[in-house]
């Protein structure tokens, strides 16, 4: 068991709670971020290039002039992918880009990068984090009082905080998940990992092997 500091919105820090090292303190490896990192960007391509080959294309399958006597090259078909407007040889089609990555990797590669960022003194635990009305300008205040001027990842537990999400909306450098949604591409992203104390829990929970 290793130990996270806790800290309020005031930046004071209150107490602290003993957490797996199977999941806030695990070997970096770079080659499974790599790779899932991959993963992540190929589910997300549409895939919805297409191109029409010489037997969808519009026109007449009638040879155009006779094969010989005429002086011009030999043409079978206005829709040769010689012409233009014709048909295109081996252009793309919709298809899917995803590919598989074994449970196994991804959990692994999401406890490294989690221990990576504690690692280096850029996850932050918070007790609460409640806004009274949903401004963006109490949590930008609060951003101040904490000393965060980079881009922030903050991870909730789930619950509706609605005015927290509301506030955080205008923030260009800001981004609100909840621990279901946490993924390694997005804490690679942004500088630094916010937690509320009961995601820390809900991430330990979900995360230890």
């Amino acid at each position: 068991m290793i130990s996270l500091d806790i800290y309020n919105i005031n930046n004071e820090k209150i107490e602290q709670i003993e957490v797996a090292e199977s999941v806030f303190d695990v070997q970096l490896k770079e080659h499974l971020l790599h790779d899932v990192v991959c993963y992540q960007q190929a589910k997300k391509r549409k895939g919805t290039a297409s191109t029409k080959t010489r037997s969808e294309v519009q026109g007449s399958g009638t040879k155009p002039w006779r094969q010989k006597g005429t002086g011009r090259a030999r043409a079978g078909c206005k829709r040769s992918p010689l012409w233009v407007g014709g048909g295109i040889v081996f252009g793309p089609h919709p298809r899917s880009y995803e590919f598989k990555l074994n449970k196994k990797v991804l959990n692994y590669a999401l406890r490294s990068v989690i221990s990576m960022k504690r690692r280096e003194g850029d996850l932050i635990v918070l007790e609460e984090f409640n806004l009274e009305q949903p401004k963006t300008r109490l949590i930008k205040e609060i951003f101040d009082r904490l000393g965060i001027r980079e881009k922030s990842l903050l991870v909730l537990d789930g619950e509706q905080h609605a005015n927290l999400r509301l506030a955080a909306r205008n923030l260009s450098n800001v981004k609100v998940i909840d621990t279901e949604g946490l993924n390694v591409y997005d804490i690679l992203l942004y500088k630094k990992l916010i937690m509320l104390k009961s995601a820390a829990k809900k991430v330990e929970e979900k995360l230890s092997p």
